[in-house]
């Protein structure tokens, strides 16, 4: 993973790690539960960019080598992965 992607990743990480400690404390006092969904939501999308920051970095590093390597079974697997994650994303 390049050191730009990384730190992106970390960074919006630690956000959400705060916001799931809020949610947490929500709870515990009690809190409206359309507010916590709300939060939870919000804990959702970030981590879905997460999700899209590292897929991007691996199309852009990990299977674009592959691709330029020339190895047709290296392609085959780095193709065979993003299917089966995209696949997982579905359920």
């Amino acid at each position: 993973m390049n050191q730009e992607a990384k730190s992106k990743c970390l960074n919006r990480l630690s956000r959400i790690e705060g916001q799931v400690r809020g949610v947490a404390r929500m709870i515990n006092e009690d809190r409206y539960c359309i507010d916590i969904m709300t939060q939870i939501t919000a804990a959702r999308s970030a981590l879905q960019k997460v999700e899209e920051e590292l897929l991007r970095n691996h199309v852009n590093h990990c299977v674009e080598h592959a691709i330029t390597s020339g190895n047709a079974d290296e392609q085959r697997k780095k193709v065979a992965e993003l299917i089966e994650v995209l696949g997982r994303k579905r359920r």
